[in-house]
């Protein structure tokens, strides 16, 4: 079938190393929006850290849409206005933060505006996500933080060793009760059982009268998995770890040599 959508991660994907669009990825991006495809960025990054790339490709107007926090908020491109919003409450806040100091690791918690962090001595990953999504970091004790706040996403974070030691201890149950997923070596991601990138492609294509069969989808990370297996095309990258390669049914080169423009190319145009 003729594909109306294509959804693409942004880091390790639509990025190369350098966190640029390249020339030929942006080009790819620009036939396809004039064959009339809506291009939906899909990223665990807050939307904030989105906007340029969404200026850049032109997705800052009326009609466009991105996908946030993997999947907890579906948005206006032009103004972030939610339209599917699914979040954790200061009760999974307290939850987490206390098992990441028992399990020895670093923690953090998003919400739309800021990034915060109960840890003094901040993890180089925290200060690495705002630096790179442009996301203002706060520290704030836990017995400081507003309780009504909500978060599309919690995170526990450190040096991949260490978090991969981790995770091997969490409680089984938990993944029942939660998205738990990482979307790099460094980054556990703690979500909404109801969030991923797949249910979020799934309702913004079912909302829009696109079926899976008309959705291309291209990706790199487990975050990203639920995102290929539900679109008709989805497409590992040449840089992807060895679980998406498994699952996904086509493949294209890597985020260094313009995988995503070749993708486009190849199954949507």
């Amino acid at each position: 079938m003729t594909v109306k959508m294509i959804a693409l991660d942004m880091d390790g994907t639509l990025l190369n190393p350098q966190h640029e669009i390249t020339v030929a990825v942006k080009s790819a991006i620009e036939e396809a929006k004039a064959k009339g495809i809506l291009v939906v960025l899909a990223s665990g990054r807050p939307y904030i850290g989105m906007q340029r790339y969404i200026a850049e490709l032109g997705l800052n107007i009326p009609g466009q849409y991105c996908i946030s926090y993997n999947g907890g908020l579906v948005q206006r491109a032009e103004d972030g206005h939610p339209i599917l919003e699914t979040t954790l409450g200061m009760d999974d806040y307290h939850f987490f933060e206390q098992l990441a100091r028992e399990l020895n690791v670093h923690f953090q918690a998003l919400d739309k505006q800021h990034l915060y962090t109960p840890n003094q001595d901040i993890s180089r990953y925290t200060v690495h996500e705002s630096e790179i999504t442009g996301i203002p970091l706060r520290f704030r004790s836990v017995d400081a933080m507003d309780p009504s706040l909500r978060f599309p996403k919690l995170m526990m974070v450190d040096e991949p060793d260490v978090l991969d030691n981790a995770i091997r201890q969490l409680p089984a149950e938990l993944f029942d009760r939660y998205t738990l997923v990482k979307s790099a070596s460094h980054y556990l991601e703690i979500l909404d059982k109801r969030v991923s990138k797949g249910n979020s492609v799934r309702h913004l294509a079912e909302q829009l009268g696109f079926s899976a069969e008309e959705v291309l989808a291209v990706g790199d990370h487990e975050n990203d998995l639920t995102m290929l297996a539900w679109a008709g095309y989805g497409v590992a990258m040449g840089n992807a770890i060895d679980a998406v390669k498994e699952q996904a049914a086509y493949h294209t080169s890597s985020n260094r040599e313009d995988g995503v423009a070749k993708a486009i190319h190849q199954w949507a145009l």
